[in-house]
């Protein structure tokens, strides 16, 4: 884990929000913490943290139209933690944006646990980035139609259209672009994105498809590219 590497908590509760912010300062989190979705939403702007915990019941602002609104300017990891635990809020959350989801009351430890694994599965990714890879090598950039997948620098265009995926949805794509029309279960794309260190279930995976969906495909509801295989799984079509 990286020392410095930023964390806002948007939580009202003051108890669970000094708890937790006093528990990731101790250690190794830079933590700053906001009571109220203005607040958050200043505090996120400001010190453009690596990671956000947020609770979806705020005084001044829903928490799943918060998310709404930090997912239009940036990639943030947030994680919600929410006295809310139905499935149906559980999905909602994930649709809006968010990255993972927790229920009050909570374990600080699988708190930490979860930040720590997100930041071991994104410093993988970028050290697995990190060597020069020449433009000619056959398998730096896969082309589906109008669709381009660059992998040495995690880009995707469609038609000359820059796509921006968050490294979760990036990892999604690829693995169904690198097995053009195999399909894939969601218990098999639960295992190769989210790996055996997650505390996701399968509706995240078709959460993401739809993300994912709505990003590259000039028609969601007819997909061009990414095809749904009822009853078996998903499969990216040339």
């Amino acid at each position: 884990m990286n020392p410095t590497k930023k964390i806002v908590i948007v939580e009202d509760e003051l108890d669970i929000s000094r708890i937790v912010t006093n528990y990731m300062a101790k250690h190794g989190y830079e933590a700053s913490a906001a009571s109220n979705g203005a607040d958050g939403l200043r505090m996120i702007e400001l010190l453009d943290p690596d990671y956000v915990i947020m609770d979806l019941t705020l005084p001044d602002a829903d928490g799943l139209e918060l998310c709404r609104q930090i997912r239009e300017t940036r990639e943030t990891p947030i994680l919600i933690l929410s006295a809310r635990g139905s499935d149906t809020d559980k999905v909602l959350g994930l649709g809006f944006g968010a990255d993972d989801y927790m229920t009050k009351p909570f374990s600080l430890s699988e708190l930490l646990a979860r930040i720590n694994a997100h930041f071991r599965r994104y410093d993988k990714m970028k050290q697995a980035a990190e060597p020069v890879r020449l433009p000619e090598e056959p398998d730096a950039q896969l082309r589906i139609g109008e669709l381009s997948i660059d992998k040495s620098e995690h880009r995707v265009s469609a038609g000359g259209r820059e796509i921006a995926l968050s490294a979760k949805e990036f990892d999604l794509l690829l693995v169904l672009a690198e097995h053009r029309n195999r399909v894939f279960s969601k218990s098999e794309l639960l295992d190769l994105v989210w790996g055996s260190d997650r505390y996701v279930d399968e509706n995240t995976v078709s959460v993401y498809v739809r993300r994912v969906r709505e990003k590259i495909e000039e028609s969601p509801s007819d997909p061009r590219y990414l095809k749904t295989v009822w009853g078996v799984g998903y499969k990216l079509c040339p």
